[in-house]
């Protein structure tokens, strides 16, 4: 009797944008992971009722674009408010009586810059996921049966532990759906498994952690991007735009 093998679509982790040159993105769909904060934030734009998040790498950039079209300029440089912007980088500060029905024009330190990184390197499908839209990032990969690389932001090109979790997140809960060959992506996932009933009680480890907490106080922007599917919607990027993927398009 002959054994049927199963065709699976490949899934593979990039550590950080550094290495991001290393995998063939050109029919993958790759996941930009920024989870503290700009991948959270986008989320959670969407989520209150933003028309768009446009992703930019550069904060002139982000002002001439959000004059031109009405928008909010926003975004961070190092943690903080980037000089010259209004608004910053927290996921927080996108209620939906501020957000609904306006366009965010975002720029940030690492999560944006992955973002045109990938689209440089001629990405199929570029979608956004962190905690708060973990289960609509599986269920779209799994859905597709297309290749995937989950691409991790980092800290200016080095490994950060957030991404690399959340990575390992969705690992278990798509694995089945995979082929999965690929070291960092094991990884990603005994981390998961190590630290997932206590992600809250592990994150005063991360040294993203220190950074927003401990020189500007942002517990709350933590604690909501470390929590599952508080704003559970898919951003895909079309045009130039992340926008909220409906379910039957």
């Amino acid at each position: 009797m002959r054994l049927v093998m199963e065709n699976k679509p490949s899934l593979h982790t990039s550590l950080s944008p550094a290495l991001l040159h290393l995998y063939d993105l050109s029919s993958s769909i790759v996941v930009i992971i920024d989870v503290f904060r700009a991948t959270s934030t986008i989320a959670s734009a969407l989520y209150n009722g933003a028309r768009c998040v446009i992703p930019v790498d550069s904060v002139p950039k982000a002002i001439e674009i959000s004059r031109n079209i009405d928008g909010i300029a926003a975004g961070e440089r190092d943690g903080k408010l980037a000089e010259g912007l209004s608004h910053g980088n927290s996921p927080l500060e996108y209620q939906r009586e501020f957000i609904e029905n306006k366009t965010l024009v975002l720029t940030t330190t690492n999560g944006t810059r992955l973002l045109h990184m990938a689209l440089e390197r001629g990405a199929d499908t570029i979608i956004s996921g962190s905690f708060p839209n973990l289960s609509a990032v599986c269920q779209y990969l799994v859905a597709q049966k297309k290749n995937v690389v989950l691409g991790c932001a980092g800290w200016k090109d080095r490994f950060n532990l957030e991404d690399t979790l959340f990575a390992g997140a969705v690992i278990s809960q798509v694995k089945k759906h995979f082929t999965i060959h690929c070291d960092s992506s094991l990884m990603a996932e005994a981390m998961y498994a190590k630290h997932k009933n206590n992600l809250a009680g592990f994150a005063p480890k991360l040294t993203h952690y220190h950074r927003l907490v401990e020189r500007f106080g942002l517990i709350e922007d933590i604690n909501f991007c470390l929590t599952p599917d508080g704003a559970n919607v898919l951003p895909v990027y079309k045009e130039g735009k992340l926008v909220v993927e409906q379910a039957n398009s």
